[in-house]
């Protein structure tokens, strides 16, 4: 069988891992955490980042942050995980749905504006498969508004729009290293603090709710409970996985994007006799190779499609069902059809796609989808 992802190794990690547990704190905030915190800053020019324990942790603190509270309304994409909604809805927000762009499952920025109201606090952007929302209409939107903008860029490391690293952009900003990402660590995330109104705060929340990271460094001479929060911080075991991979970012992907390419290069001539669409990278943005996605003419295409690569030992999958029309929040939802949201939902198709992919695999891949259609 050829997965749909294998997480890899770069051959560091049970080594940084090791250097971890003899330094004698394995706990969170340690030595590795900070290494990665100084990559994230340094490369991508975060102003402050915190590793968290998932994305969805991160998101958590994002909310905190600013300030949700029950009747407050967020804005965001339909077609996203559910942490994306779930971060705001614990914290009593009501979700407003915005549909996705007709060629592209990011936000529909034309959409936005329509969607605001008294109680509207914040736009939470998806950046999916690692492609930019257009964050200067957004962005300007916010200012407007007088808005927050946090990006979930779980999809979305080392991607840029015009020039400017995804993440950096938005008041707050979230990622994943959950296994299926591009750098992983089995799970883990990262928040990053952009306007530094949030920087101090985003510390006491992330450790319990006290300022016991100012205490360390000895800005104060006590520490305990200032402000509410939660144990968001991971153990330095995982941020020396988390290292090890970062060391490696430039091979990971210049492996995923020569898959990414080969995809669709290969793929183009179906797509030129419409049978089906090829991944549409915004004009703005750059590719990460997060993912490679078919977008079916119909259901009936992608099942079919599915069943005869899983009947050829080749794993393919869908991706995410609208949240609107979800079990928990259908009851809840008083806006307009989502029309290309549900369309996503109902015709894409993701393939296998990770650094050990061999050339053959994929050959085979790009040979039995060829052959179904």
């Amino acid at each position: 069988m050829i997965p749909f992802n294998k997480p890899y190794l770069t051959g560091k990690e049970t080594t940084y891992i090791e250097d971890a547990v003899t330094s004698g704190k394995i706990s969170g905030n340690g030595i590795f955490t900070k290494k990665c915190q100084f990559f994230f800053e340094k490369k991508y020019g975060f102003n402050k980042t915190l590793l968290t324990t998932s994305c969805t942790d991160a998101l958590e603190m994002a909310s905190i942050l600013i300030n949700i509270k029950a009747g407050d309304e967020v804005i965001m994409p339909s077609y996203t995980f559910v942490s994306t909604a779930n971060a705001f809805v614990l914290r009593g927000a009501n979700i407003i749905f915005a549909d996705s762009k007709e060629e592209h499952p990011n936000i529909d920025e034309t959409k936005i504006e329509g969607l605001i109201t008294p109680k509207t606090k914040a736009i939470v952007v998806v950046h999916y498969a690692g492609h930019a929302c257009e964050m200067d209409t957004i962005m300007a939107i916010a200012l407007k508004h007088n808005l927050f903008v946090i990006e979930d860029a779980a999809q979305a490391i080392d991607s840029f729009y015009k020039g400017k690293a995804l993440g950096s952009i938005g008041h707050l900003a979230t990622f994943s290293f959950h296994e299926t990402k591009n750098i992983i660590s089995g799970e883990g995330g990262l928040l990053v603090i952009n306007d530094e109104q949030f920087g101090d705060r985003a510390e006491i929340i992330w450790e319990k709710g006290t300022n016991r990271s100012a205490f360390f460094r000895g800005d104060v001479d006590k520490y305990g409970w200032v402000d509410v929060g939660s144990s968001f911080l991971p153990s330095d075991i995982i941020s020396a996985f988390l290292y090890a991979q970062l060391e490696n970012l430039l091979d990971i992907q210049q492996k995923r994007k020569a898959i990414w390419n080969t995809y669709y290069e290969q793929l183009k001539p179906l797509e030129k006799k419409g049978l089906v669409k090829l991944p549409k990278v915004p004009e703005n943005s750059t590719n990460n190779a997060h993912m490679f996605y078919l977008v079916c003419n119909s259901n009936e295409d992608r099942k079919g499609l599915i069943k005869h690569l899983k009947a050829n030992h080749i794993h393919a999958v869908f991706h995410y069902l609208s949240l609107h029309k979800s079990p928990f929040y259908i009851d809840k939802y008083e806006g307009e059809k989502l029309v290309n949201t549900d369309n996503f939902s109902e015709v894409l198709l993701r393939l296998p796609l990770y650094y050990e992919l061999s050339r053959n695999m994929q050959e085979k891949i790009i040979q039995k989808i060829n052959e179904y259609f």
